[in-house]
């Protein structure tokens, strides 16, 4: 039960610490005693808030007045571990279920056997920085930016996966303690339904192994959540991502 525990705050501590480092260069991470958020403004990745302790009406009057004074629309994401009234709260305060993700981890054993079909390639300069944003918006129909990658390319590591030289889809590790974070694993609408995505998280897994990492985690939607399963990945808690309905 430990151990799962562990786990759970891992995972949280490698999405969060995620949002807080590519804030941090544009000057927009921000850390309270109730609440900490990221808002890039001309950006929509990661403009998150999340919360530090259980919700009261008070916080939420506070997020309500923040959330109608930011130029950039905020995504509120609650995991409930804790306070299981926080989704009641939010609703009842107008704000409204965005999307639904389930964190996912992998304790990894051996290295996955994989095809020389597809590679995968870290992003080092502009025009592969480019080209990654570029695939990221027709895979998930949302901007993270250019400037956003060249700012934070030496704490983030951002991968292109191309099959024949042609750029199939877009992929992050990012590392805190032991522990690999995989996120934006993005396939173009045109290259789905090829096995370019299972290849992927096949390299990325062995990548982080190579790393040394002891514990792998991930953010799945729902409909990509059995490709992590068939790879070994447990099902940990549900993440729900709201936004003001203003």
């Amino acid at each position: 039960m430990k151990e799962k525990t562990n786990f759970i705050t891992e995972n949280i501590n490698n999405l969060t610490t995620l949002w807080k480092t590519v804030g941090t260069p544009f000057n927009a991470y921000f850390k309270s005693a109730d609440f900490e958020y990221c808002e890039i403004k001309n950006s929509e990745w990661p403009n998150r808030l999340w919360f530090n302790q259980p919700t009261n009406q008070k916080i939420i009057d506070v997020l309500k007045n923040k959330a109608a004074t930011t130029e950039a629309k905020i995504t509120f994401p609650i995991w409930n571990l804790n306070n299981k009234d926080q989704q009641a709260l939010l609703e009842q305060n107008g704000f409204k279920l965005k999307f639904e993700q389930i964190a996912m981890c992998l304790k990894p054993n051996d290295l996955f056997e994989v095809e020389n079909t597809v590679k995968i390639e870290l992003v080092t300069n502009q025009n592969q920085a480019t080209l990654w944003s570029d695939i990221f918006l027709q895979s998930f129909k949302y901007t993270i930016s250019t400037e956003t990658i060249n700012k934070t390319l030496k704490n983030v590591d951002y991968y292109l996966a191309y099959h024949n030289n042609i750029a199939v889809g877009t992929a992050i590790i990012f590392n805190t303690n032991n522990v690999a974070g995989i996120h934006s694993v993005g396939i173009p609408p045109a290259m789905r339904r090829k096995g370019y995505a299972a290849q992927i998280m096949k390299l990325l897994i062995n990548k982080a192994i190579k790393n040394q990492a002891e514990l792998i985690t991930l953010q799945a939607s729902n409909m990509g959540k059995n490709i992590y399963l068939n790879l070994g990945f447990k099902e940990q808690f549900l993440i729900k991502n709201y936004i003001l309905d203003q």
